[in-house]
């Protein structure tokens, strides 16, 4: 059995563990209306490498398409991962 998983929250996507210990996260308060700021990425030391962080990426723009939203991304790592994937940057505001 995964010892992890997904939640969406309404300003965050975070990877969790059996206990509920957050292991990773992008939070994406909002700003504006119909935008979001896409302002901190976290992967614990021990997943780093793994792939989490594009993981979440990926989950934030399903989360962002489906509330019809827009994103700033004053986070190093959400500006770097949309240049990356072109095929997403309708979702920036």
């Amino acid at each position: 059995m995964d010892s992890t998983r997904y939640i969406v929250c309404d300003d965050a996507i975070q990877y969790v563990d059996d206990q509920g210990t957050v292991l990773a996260e992008v939070t994406f308060p909002a700003c504006a209306e119909g935008v979001v700021d896409i302002n901190h990425t976290f992967v614990d030391p021990s997943l780093r490498g793994q792939g989490i962080a594009g993981e979440l990426m990926r989950r934030t723009v399903e989360a962002l398409q489906e509330r019809n939203l827009h994103a700033h991304t004053s986070c190093s790592y959400a500006a770097t991962w949309f240049d990356r994937h072109p095929e997403h940057a309708g979702l920036r505001a």
